[in-house]
């Protein structure tokens, strides 16, 4: 009999886990009434300035939560695609996406320090690195990545003196 009402437990828990899950209830939440019907375009938001032009998703896309852990996880997989394909820019988008969507989460960082210097970006490779280092500070390749950032100081430092 203990067997039986165990087997039960295993069957019946995991769909009751799931009946209750955020994604499952927000499906099931009644539209929000609108004075506007539905195919009406939204207003646009304020553009922001050409000094400084934000491209990612949970900007440009209003309806994404901040804080999506398997979002974060995807912009660092088509990041690093992009990185394969030699797109730099567009990995630099999907890294800082990540860091947007998982914000205490180091590995983002890693990859965004990568592609800023591949692209020349020294200064901000140097911050993203040692983002990494502050978030994961006894990574693996944590020495490697100091020695990265000492470098990256370095050759800011000597284009700073001769500039």
């Amino acid at each position: 009999m203990k067997r039986r009402g165990l087997i039960c437990w295993m069957l019946v828990a995991p769909a009751a886990i799931l009946s209750f899950s955020p994604a499952r209830l927000r499906a099931q939440d009644p539209p929000a009434s609108s004075s506007k019907p539905a195919d009406a375009p939204n207003p646009s938001p304020k553009k922001p300035d050409k000094k400084n032009k934000p491209d990612s998703a949970t900007q440009n896309a209003p309806d994404q939560p901040t804080w999506d852990p398997l979002r974060a996880e995807k912009d660092i997989e088509v990041g690093q695609y992009y990185m394969r394909k030699g797109d730099v820019d567009a990995a630099i988008d999907r890294f800082q996406d990540a860091t947007t969507a998982k914000p205490g989460y180091a590995i983002p960082f890693k990859y965004l320090g990568e592609a800023q210097e591949k692209k020349g970006l020294k200064k901000q490779a140097i911050k993203s690195y040692s983002r990494y280092l502050e978030l994961f500070p006894h990574a693996e390749d944590g020495e490697k990545i100091r020695k990265k950032v000492e470098k990256l100081r370095s050759e800011v430092e000597k284009k700073a003196d001769r500039g």
